[in-house]
């Protein structure tokens, strides 16, 4: 499955041992599920924090000891308890998907950060937890990486976010470059857009390359994973360069030849 249903960031792949696997799978499809309430279909806002409270209440049950049975927490409940993993991330992840709901703009980078540790910083919190490699400086570096692949998203889906109404651009950064909503509105890639898009992606390449020393932590199968997907995160930085940040008319999507090239590099890097 992958992180966004779309294959630029794969997880719980065969590189995954495969007793770990089922409690990948079972983060994500939370993850994901209530992602997509926060997200997708016509549900008033009302009706979509109802939900995304029904999430927060099954994980009350499972603290409770109590195994739900509807998809996703029967499978949850049993990663939780198999892995001894802490509920805390999984509600700093709904309370991120019900800022989603109420909130459309960031007025600094500060702001934007602080919702990135609550919107993907936890999933990489709950995998080190799971790989048994929990610590203060794999716990910096798994942050520098999950908030490297939420700004990366952000920036190749600013079109598809700008028509949820949604814009993760931070407001200091379009006005230190000059640039207004009307032209994201209006698709319009001046040079003052191609310099602010250059500026995000190369916040985001610096946050993914600061984390790649956490491979050196990780056994051979699981690094091998995560380099894969840190490639797949620049890979697509390097995307957005390569079309001077239109990603109105050109939205990165990793092809076949990507995904040799990303092999590659992960196994001689």
């Amino acid at each position: 499955m992958s992180v966004a249903h779309y294959e630029n960031f794969p997880v719980a792949s065969r590189l995954v041992p495969r007793a770990l696997r089922p409690a990948v799978v079972a983060i994500y499809a939370f993850a994901r599920g209530a992602d997509d309430i926060a997200d997708e279909g016509d549900a008033s806002p009302g009706e979509r924090i109802a939900q995304l409270d029904a999430f927060a209440s099954m994980l009350d049950r499972i603290e409770r000891g109590e195994t739900p049975t509807s998809p996703p927490f029967a499978a949850l409940a049993l990663a939780i308890r198999r892995h001894a993993l802490p509920l805390g991330p999984f509600r700093d992840l709904l309370s991120a998907f019900r800022q989603d709901v109420t909130r459309t703009r960031y007025a600094s980078f500060c702001e934007l950060a602080d919702y990135c540790s609550r919107s993907a910083n936890p999933i990489g919190r709950l995998l080190l937890r799971l790989y048994g490699v929990s610590g203060a400086e794999n716990g910096r570096r798994a942050d520098a990486v999950c908030t490297g692949l939420q700004l990366t998203n952000f920036w190749q889906d600013i079109a598809v976010d700008w028509h949820k109404g949604r814009v993760y651009l931070p407001g200091e950064d379009l006005a230190r470059f000059g640039v207004a909503e009307e032209e994201i509105a209006a698709g319009r890639c001046d040079e003052r857009w191609e310099r602010l898009l250059a500026f995000e992606c190369e916040r985001a390449r610096a946050l993914l390359e600061s984390g790649h020393a956490l491979t050196g932590a990780l056994p051979l199968r699981l690094a091998l994973e995560l380099k894969l997907i840190i490639n797949g995160g620049l890979r697509i930085l390097r995307a957005i360069d390569a079309v001077h940040g239109d990603v109105f008319r050109h939205r990165p999507r990793l092809r076949g030849r990507d995904w040799l090239a990303m092999a590659t590099r992960t196994l001689v890097g």
